[in-house]
């Protein structure tokens, strides 16, 4: 049982998703530092708030006994912000170069030959065949060959 676990910490996948995890991790701190201190400033300032966050429509003002009701759509945009700069830099940062590395080692494989195609049937042996076909779908037996 140990074994069959060792060997699936060391086959390699198991690394390779725990060296994702932490770089995506890092990866994640960046890009909240870039939409925190340069994206939600300048949508602040477009949309006159102090922070994007806290940007929304007042829906219910606060009253004695109950809180504001407010939609906050600027943590919305905010969160759609980072989304899609953490895919931008994923795909032009991880998945182009990988396909680009494919395709370079595709290219310099020697094509693989294609399976040898047998041999061109006559005429003849394939109106044969045609005719074994037809007698077999009617339910009889197929005359034998003599040759």
């Amino acid at each position: 049982m140990l074994k069959g676990f060792k060997e699936f910490l060391l086959r390699g996948n198991v690394i390779d998703l725990a060296v994702a995890v932490v770089i995506g991790a890092a990866f994640t701190a960046i890009v909240n530092g870039l939409v925190t201190g340069i994206f939600n400033p300048l949508i602040s300032l477009i949309f006159d708030s102090s922070d994007i966050a806290k940007a929304g429509i007042t829906l219910r003002a606060a009253s004695p006994g109950h809180a504001a009701v407010i939609l906050a759509w600027g943590a919305v945009i905010s969160a759609i912000i980072q989304f899609v700069l953490i895919a931008t830099a994923i795909y032009f940062g991880l998945i182009m170069p990988m396909n680009y590395l494919k395709k370079a080692q595709l290219r310099r494989k020697p094509a693989e030959e294609a399976p040898a195609e047998p041999p061109a049937l006559t005429e003849t042996e394939l109106l044969e065949q045609i005719r074994d076909l037809l007698k077999e779908q009617q339910g009889g037996i197929p005359p034998q060959r003599t040759e």
